[in-house]
């Protein structure tokens, strides 16, 4: 599929208007094949998966499964049963953290890359509070840069496990997850990667990053809301106690005994969103179709003419590297004098769709000395055309609030 500025929105439908959206960290648009699949599964498929010998039944745990293998090959996966479906990548965070976590005890240590976003710190100050293990923070340098020297430093025989965002939501910085392994494993610790940000820019191979756990949103991937993904290694799952109670997740229980299903069953309780599994599939078929050696060149573009413009205007500080290729699609930024809640409120006046705040990583906002800030992320759907829109609202940002 070859994307270009006049068909690509097309394939959008919530872009059609005059509307300039650059929120895609937040969360993406959907291509109309995505609303088409989660529709076709109600109008088609729509049965509790698993619990049916009826053929509507069949249908829907089929079509479930074969979302698994599809997600399993997109992340070149060793097994589907190394896929686990959640609600979104905090819930597959939790997760990890929570099963995880109860083998913990005193004197065991987490560490945590200072850059994350809350998902990926918050659940892992519950398990070193519930387990006694004590948290610990690695750093990054004002620019985002995080090198696997610094992790080495960092690493104590007593760290159990690191976790880490693949890009930073706040930098757009990709940080050397395969390095990063490496060195976690040579010391015997494991390593969790939130790719929340990844998945939808760049080729994400869990075998050839050797991650131990690894964690992303569906809705950021133009996939619907409320279908996550937890990829973990099979020996690693295995090991681990089931997150959630009842339902699908058990084998046989009594009142004397329970024993769970297996993996990746015993991870999913309760009934599970089987049309946003259909969604998610959808949404893997539509880039898989683009390419991403497409989607990355036409996001660096997009990116540079950002980056370039944004340089060019009086008083913009962008967060992170002095060079597009650094922020895969993600421009933090600050304007003097004025407060970001007023900066996004200017662009919205305008039809401009960006965000301001701490970006749910306010432990980062903290190190850098800056309360918040404000964000434009693109995705392939963007425009020359949007970016330039963009450029002309910030450049009267200043002028609006009455400075010279």
């Amino acid at each position: 599929m070859t994307i270009t500025d006049k068909n690509i929105k097309e394939l959008f439908p919530i872009l059609s208007g005059d509307m300039i959206y650059l929120d895609s960290a937040a969360t993406a648009q959907k291509p109309m094949c995505v609303v088409d699949a989660v529709r076709d599964f109600y109008l088609n498929n729509n049965a509790n998966p698993m619990r049916g010998m009826y053929d509507l039944s069949i249908r829907a745990t089929d079509d479930y499964e074969a979302s698994r293998q599809v997600v399993a090959d997109f992340i070149n996966a060793a097994d589907s049963s190394e896929i686990v479906f959640t609600r979104n990548a905090t819930e597959s965070l939790n997760l990890v953290a929570d099963s995880f976590g109860a083998a913990l005890t005193e004197g065991d240590e987490i560490l945590v890359a200072t850059s994350e976003h809350h998902s990926n710190f918050l659940p892992w100050k519950k398990a070193a509070e519930r387990s006694g293990a004590m948290i610990r923070f690695l750093d990054c340098l004002p620019d985002g840069t995080m090198t696997a020297s610094m992790l080495r430093e960092a690493l104590t025989p007593a760290t159990k496990i690191f976790s880490v965002a693949q890009i930073s939501n706040v930098f757009g910085r990709v940080n050397p997850i395969a390095e990063y392994a490496a060195v976690c494993h040579k010391n015997g610790t494991l390593i969790c990667v939130d790719a929340s940000q990844s998945v939808p820019h760049i080729a994400v191979d869990v075998r050839s990053l050797d991650a131990d756990f690894l964690a992303f949103s569906g809705h950021k991937l133009y996939g619907p809301m409320g279908i996550g993904v937890l990829y973990g290694k099979k020996k690693l799952l295995k090991k681990l106690p089931p997150f959630l109670r009842g339902g699908e997740m058990i084998d046989y229980v009594s009142k004397e005994k329970t024993v769970f299903a297996e993996l990746p069953h015993k991870f999913e309780a309760g009934t599970v969103s089987a049309a946003d599994a259909a969604g998610l599939r959808a949404a893997i078929g539509f880039v898989n179709d683009v390419g991403f050696e497409q989607i990355e060149e036409r996001e660096l573009h997009l990116t540079k003419l950002a980056f370039e413009g944004m340089k060019k205007i009086p008083h913009v500080n962008i967060l992170g590297a002095d060079n597009a290729e650094d922020h895969h699609g993600i421009l933090t930024f600050t304007i003097d004098d004025v407060h970001p809640h007023d900066i996004a409120a200017i662009f919205a006046e305008d039809n401009v769709c960006i965000r301001a705040g701490h970006h749910c990583a306010q432990p980062l906002h903290i190190l850098l000395g800056i309360p918040s800030t404000v964000r434009a992320s693109l995705a392939f759907y963007n425009t020359d055309e949007d970016i330039e829109k963009f450029l002309g609202v910030l450049s009267t940002i200043r002028s609006r609030m009455g400075y010279e």
